[in-house]
């Protein structure tokens, strides 16, 4: 053990002893103890071992009282002790000698070794090129047999390519084949949802033609006499007879009724028959337009919205509704499964709208504060009131009719209320509407009474920035927090201090309670993770949720089931927190440091970017289903930080197309979808 200790070279040296004991495992590795099998050889192989190593000496040398020991092995020895290692007599360096017999003694039990350990062919190869006599005859019947011998490997051989061969065509068969049947069945259900949407189509015709006559009838009552209803229809033949009992009155008399009414050009009547042919076209123009754009949509997104389709269709057909589940309208639709019925809301709604256009613009900053960024904004109870706070350490109050319906340069706050620290986040209480709550840089958690324009209460339990804060829906009185001191905490609005207290290993980006439940909350950590918990039990979370590859910046709830992560890594994830498992990852958007808002209602997921542009996905999409960049208008020209700008918040109008959204310059623009 000391070898290696002192000397660097020698124990480098040292270390191959092994390895050539290994090496010679390998090549005699019939067996390791053949050495042993005759008489003697076992003794003679003892001595040929060296007493430090235990070795079969390698360059022996011989000390003076007379010891055989590897040459390395001695001279380590000797460098930290002077006396010999079987005997203990003094020895130095100067009494080692060259020990010739056993080097040749060595070398000729190693060729034996080898000798035995060879294989036939390897002897018949020493033999001859030792110079062995051997008849032509012998060898023909040596060469005979070494043919044969190729031949049956050869067989052999081929044998076993063809093997492995047919096993991997029988697997791409079957591969193949559960491929084929996938494909299948994915046809069947094409084709009845094809037949089920043409029947469907038809009704929808017949229907729209009986609307169109009843409005002629209603616009035109001479219509019901110029065109009969095919009701009427059978009677054709008695008014041919009446034609021919008259003689020609009836012409003239028909004839004079169409002057009359061609008379009646400037009649309300006919002005609005006019005013509704004038416009007809040009509505089936728009209407046109609309569905071509809705269909290049479609191919747009071809590729997404097939997969959608198909996962809803085998869904529906594994999970068939019971009869008394059913929806009415799917009852009406014969052959309209459930899941192309889950698929026609998807396409509805996705290729509805393609862009967001700008209703309403505003700006939060102040004319003598340069920090403007917005870091929440969250619309009330009603969707009447939306409250905005950042790093301005102020939270204002905006009526939201007022910012639409009356333009103006600058809109002033209904309520503002001024806080000690930066804020970075808002919430307001569903149940008492003049509640809201904030988070703020000094790890506060603060609830105000937006009325009277005070704190209801403070809460200065966390120890380090309070990222979030969040009402439960369910139970007002409770609200939740997280914070860079790894916390998260569990508030009564009734009480003075937190009721619940649970520590995470990482710093916490965000909280947000089940919309149906008050137990249950979704917390989002610098360690990649979602944590989901419930608070009845909150020692370990009920699930995990892995995936992203960043910190979570923000958790929302689309529904009871269904959540919605953001992450600095660029990406946006859809959770089912029931099944426990990742639905559907959204990209688009850029994100690696900043907190650029989430907002979701139950269709649509919106975000921010670091390119100053805001994302809104559809959730069973993939891809972006519009977009919006703060121009360049937004920006002032001298900054020459504009290209740094990005969004900071952003927020639905609860079911709404219509959203908020604010980025760091302090601009807040009201956003509606549009086609």
């Amino acid at each position: 053990m000391m070898m290696g200790d002192t000397n660097t070279n020698t124990s480098s040296v040292g270390a191959l002893v092994p390895s050539v004991k290994e090496d010679m495992k390998a090549a005699f590795s019939e067996s390791d103890n053949k050495r042993g099998d005759v008489g003697g050889v076992e003794v003679v192989d003892k001595d040929l071992l060296c007493p430090i190593c235990m070795q079969i000496i390698k360059d022996a040398f011989l000390t003076a009282c007379g010891h055989s020991f590897c040459y390395m092995c001695i001279v380590t020895h000797l460098n930290n002790k002077n006396d010999c290692p079987c005997c203990s007599h003094y020895l130095t360096h100067n009494q080692l000698f060259p020990n010739f017999l056993l080097n040749k003694l060595l070398k000729k039990t190693s060729a034996r070794q080898i000798a035995k350990a060879a294989s036939p062919v390897e002897h018949l190869r020493l033999a001859l090129q030792q110079g062995c006599e051997v008849s032509v005859k012998e060898l023909d019947s040596i060469l005979s047999l070494l043919s044969e011998k190729k031949r049956k490997m050869e067989q052999e051989e081929a044998e076993t390519n063809m093997q492995i061969l047919l096993d991997f065509l029988q697997c791409l068969k079957k591969q193949k084949l559960d491929e084929l049947n996938e494909v299948q069945t994915d046809l069947q259900y094409i084709k009845e949802d094809i037949n089920s949407v043409e029947r469907h189509r038809i009704e929808l015709y017949r229907a729209r033609e009986r609307y169109s006559m009843k409005l002629l009838m209603l616009d035109d009552p001479m219509a019901t006499k110029v065109w009969p209803s095919p009701i009427d229809k059978h009677n054709s033949g008695l008014i041919s007879s009446a034609r021919s009992a008259h003689g020609g009155t009836y012409s003239r008399n028909f004839q004079n009724k169409k002057v009359d009414v061609k008379s009646q050009g400037s009649s309300p009547g006919h002005q609005r028959k006019d005013a509704f042919s004038g416009s007809e076209p040009q509505n089936v123009l728009t209407q046109s337009g609309l569905a071509v754009a809705r269909k290049r949509r479609v191919h747009t997104q071809f590729n997404d919205l097939q997969e959608c389709y198909l996962q809803k269709r085998r869904q529906g057909a594994e999970q068939s509704p019971k009869p008394e589940e059913r929806d009415v309208n799917a009852i009406n639709r014969e052959g309209y499964h459930a899941g192309l019925d889950d698929f026609q809301s998807v396409l509805t709604t996705f290729t509805r709208y393609s862009r967001l256009r700008v209703i309403a613009e505003l700006r939060h900053g102040d004319l003598f504060q340069s920090a403007n960024i917005v870091s929440s904004i969250e619309f009330d109870r009603d969707d009447e009131l939306f409250a905005t706070a950042g790093v301005s350490r102020r939270i204002k109050v905006f009526e939201f009719s007022t910012v639409v319906n009356e333009p103006a340069d600058v809109h002033c706050p209904v309520v503002e209320m001024s806080t000690r620290s930066k804020l970075s986040c808002l919430s307001w209480n569903k149940y008492t509407k003049n509640h809201i709550a904030s988070s703020d840089y000094e790890g506060i958690v603060t609830v105000w009474d937006v009325t009277t324009q005070q704190s209801v209460m403070e809460y200065e339990e966390h120890e380090k920035r309070a990222w979030s804060v969040d009402f439960s829906r369910t139970d007002p009185s409770m609200l939740v927090s997280g914070s860079d001191d790894c916390k998260v905490k569990v508030w009564c609005t009734k009480q003075e201090a937190s009721v619940l207290n649970i520590d995470m290993k990482a710093n916490i980006c965000c909280v947000k309670y089940n919309p149906g439940s008050s137990i249950y909350v979704a917390v989002g950590s610098a360690d990649h993770h979602i944590h989901y918990y419930d608070l009845r039990n909150a020692s370990a979370p009920v699930h995990v949720f892995s995936g992203h590859r960043k910190a979570v910046s923000y958790v929302k709830f689309l529904s009871t089931r269904e959540l919605a992560s953001a992450s600095t890594d660029s990406t946006l994830r859809l959770w089912d927190v029931n099944e426990n498992c990742a639905v559907r990852t959204f990209k688009g958007h850029t994100n690696e440091k900043n907190f650029v808002g989430l907002t979701v209602n139950s269709e649509y997921i919106a975000c921010g970017s670091e390119t100053n542009e805001v994302f809104v996905y559809h959730k069973a999409i993939s891809k972006p289903a519009a977009r919006h960049r703060f121009g360049s208008s937004d920006v002032d020209d001298a900054d020459d930080d504009a290209g740094s700008y990005f969004i900071s918040a952003v927020c639905w109008k609860s079911d709404s197309p219509t959203m908020l959204a604010a980025n760091s310059q302090g601009t807040i623009k009201v956003l509606v979808l549009a086609a």
